[in-house]
């Protein structure tokens, strides 16, 4: 947790910060922080960032980031919208070669007698038995500012391409002892955005991953068009596509097995899709026989949002593996276009039975 020190502006970084940095915290303070007007107080952020020097992500507290900003990666802007931006070369999570600027759900709040990987601070299905809450909601309007715009494997399905918004299956270790196909850390939900340097327009569409161990082979994700192409296909969407810059929604709606999808904006078809995360039935009616048949079922799981950059600059076998540019310097890194961003001006959780 983050002492009291450093809590507004990270006053940890002040004496790292360039003159061009200190400016643009000035900047995001004249603004207010983002606490002040989104309801943080089930959230906490990642950071692209180790400013305290432990060789750690930085991290912020549920009870820390209500007055808290950061002039580059977490701030409001002129408009009031809460931005989220993440260098492409950064600190990233132990699991991960992708940099974030992404808030994680905490239902507990700031009550940190419930442990982050209990069941009281993480939903479930109703088919699971050790459930304590049991489903939830989240809702954002956002626009995405900018995505990367180099890859050393551009034929990478991540290239060129953020992460907004996504449900994650919490790792337990306990789980996965038991061989019964949960607690592995998966995702039954990504929703992505995606544009090719040479595209006026970009996609949207959401991924599920099939739950299944880490080592196996049949552990993909599977892509839904919602507007434009999927993120294997390299044709330009035309009218079918979003912008940079242009606003679109989506609300996820967990409640009792089934997750329901919708996504919005102005000037394109509404799209919805709905699953059930308790069996192995894809949003088409189709059984998927490689995944498990018993779906994310005893699962425990929260919501993350935000810019989780998938432009990875390792170099390496795999489809994650995009090798895209960057320095490690923000400054440099934002100059040359390595970096992603996005800036949400309607971010909710709230209950799923709620109207």
């Amino acid at each position: 947790m983050y002492p009291v020190c450093i809590r507004r502006a990270m006053a940890l970084s002040v004496a790292a910060l360039t003159a061009t940095a200190m400016a643009t915290q000035s900047y995001a303070d004249a603004n207010g922080v983002p606490g002040e007007k989104f309801d943080l107080s089930n959230w906490k952020i990642t950071l692209p960032q180790d400013a305290d020097g432990d060789e750690k992500v930085d991290s912020v507290s549920v009870a820390d980031i209500q007055d808290f900003s950061h002039p580059d990666f977490f701030y409001l802007d002129e408009a009031g919208d809460l931005v989220f931006t993440a260098g492409n070369k950064a600190m990233t999570t132990p699991n991960s070669s992708n940099t974030r600027s992404e808030l994680r759900q905490m239902l507990r709040g700031s009550n940190t007698d419930i442990g982050t990987h209990d069941p009281g601070n993480n939903f479930a299905l109703q088919a699971n038995p050790n459930g304590q809450i049991f489903g939830s909601r989240l809702s954002a309007t956002l626009k995405v500012n900018h995505v990367a715009k180099r890859a050393g494997h551009p034929e990478k399905y991540p290239a060129y391409s953020m992460v907004v918004g996504q449900i994650h299956a919490d790792k337990n270790k306990e789980q996965m002892a038991e061989g019964r196909g949960f607690g592995y850390g998966n995702e039954p939900l990504k929703i992505y955005f995606k544009k090719w340097p040479e595209h006026d327009k970009g996609s949207v569409f959401w991924n599920y991953e099939r739950n299944l161990e880490k080592d196996d082979p049949d552990r993909t994700d599977i892509s839904y068009v919602v507007w434009g192409k999927g993120w294997d296909d390299s044709a330009d969407p035309g009218d079918s596509g979003i912008e940079l810059g242009e606003e679109f929604s989506y609300e996820v709606t967990v409640q009792g097995n089934v997750m329901s999808l919708r996504f919005e904006s102005p000037g394109h078809e509404t799209r919805e899709f709905s699953v059930n995360l308790a069996d192995n039935v894809d949003p088409l009616g189709n059984v998927d026989e490689k995944d498990n048949p018993m779906g994310y079922a005893e699962d425990f799981m929260y919501f993350k949002a935000g810019a989780y950059n998938q432009c990875s600059t390792k170099d390496a076998d795999g489809i994650w593996y995009a090798a895209c540019p960057g320095t490690g310097d923000w400054t440099v890194d934002k100059a040359n276009g390595d970096y992603a961003s996005a800036s949400f001006s309607r971010l909710l959780l709230s209950d799923p039975t709620q109207e």
